[in-house]
């Protein structure tokens, strides 16, 4: 199945928690959109990597994918090298998105830079038709996807453009709910974690808000693009008041 847009996310929940908004808008839109998740996110505090699949597919469902699936990278352990961008070059070629999302360049989490650089190298990569690759024994075609865009994370970074999510950020929230392992869940006896306090969800409300003042709608999703992006019209600008 060819994609129009594929996140890439290190662990189960970071798409939802970063761009989750984006892929339900552009669904809306009529494109094709799909996640792969790196890791299993195994190495959590809370829950275990059987529940978070579980987890994954239940939110998968509330956004409307057309398709999700894991490559089962070691959390906390996957390297930027040749055998790991093999995978994921492998995938790219797959679904053939035009757009890639991916984790933020730098963040709290080691993982996420490090699967930023790792998804940015392999795009490339997967643009070079002497790098072979195949899938069930089958040989791929080289593809490169047109954008790479970082999503943003923890951390603020300042977005090169936001994304109006506002139609979308109520079903947003429902798929990160969808990991009752991982957020606030008073019912569960497991260790409190960074993101599992009450009030986490809050601050990814805020950041949502804080973004989409920034274009005058109510919540928006950032991103980072490290090519510089072009408009054939002034039409596509969002109205902002003066």
């Amino acid at each position: 199945m060819k994609l129009d847009i594929l996140a890439f996310a290190v662990h189960p929940d970071d798409a939802e928690l970063s761009c989750a908004g984006t892929l339900i808008t552009e669904k809306k839109n009529g494109k094709k959109t799909g996640i792969v998740d790196l890791t299993q996110g195994e190495l959590g505090t809370r829950g275990t990597a059987e529940i978070r699949k579980q987890e994954a597919a239940a939110a998968a469902k509330i956004l409307g994918v057309d398709i999700r699936e894991n490559l089962q990278l070691a959390d906390g352990f996957f390297a930027n090298d040749k055998a790991h961008q093999l995978k994921v070059i492998a995938a790219i070629r797959k679904y053939r998105p035009e757009i890639i999302l991916c984790n933020a360049p730098e963040d709290r989490h080691p993982d996420h830079g490090r699967s930023a650089e790792l998804v940015n190298d392999a795009a490339f990569l997967s643009g070079l038709r002497k790098i072979e690759t195949f899938d069930n024994n089958v040989a791929q075609e080289a593809w490169r996807p047109k954008y790479v865009f970082n999503f943003i994370q923890d951390r603020y970074l300042q977005p090169d453009f936001v994304v109006d999510v506002t139609e979308a950020f109520e079903q947003k929230l429902e798929s990160i709910k969808a990991y009752g392992s991982q957020f606030y869940n008073p019912a569960l006896n497991e260790p409190q974690t960074y993101i599992s306090t009450p009030d986490f969800l809050d601050s990814v409300i805020y950041r949502a808000k804080m973004f989409g003042k920034m274009i005058g709608v109510k919540y928006a999703e950032g991103y980072i693009s490290k090519k510089m992006l072009g408009i054939n019209s002034f039409d596509v600008l969002i109205r902002q008041d003066t």
